[in-house]
């Protein structure tokens, strides 16, 4: 059974508790070491690796509902584009009403 550990961030420094729930979760994904980095640290290294990302992301309005969102590839304005929630529905076959 798992139980909560106190670590120390290796950014900054501060102690923070990695839960049994935590533990656990790590365990069923199959990650073999434990957290080096407290919450606010993870969420500041994954923003700034985002931001430095060279994608580049372009905005459409989708095709089905109207929705404005932003995709990764240029957008080719002789096909359909759709947003996230409409693209999954047209791929499974499902009419969208929004």
């Amino acid at each position: 059974m798992f139980e909560d550990k106190v670590l120390k961030c290796k950014d900054c420094g501060e102690e923070f508790v990695f839960t049994a729930g935590e533990q656990e979760f790590y365990a069923e994904k199959g990650f073999a070491s434990e957290p080096q980095r407290c919450i606010s640290c993870r969420k500041r290294r994954k923003n700034s690796t985002n931001e430095q990302s060279s994608v580049v992301l372009y905005e459409i309005v989708c095709s089905k509902c109207g929705e404005i969102e932003k995709i990764p590839f240029e957008p080719k304005h002789d096909r359909p584009l759709f947003c996230s929630v409409c693209y999954r529905n047209y791929k499974e076959g499902r009419a969208v009403n929004k």
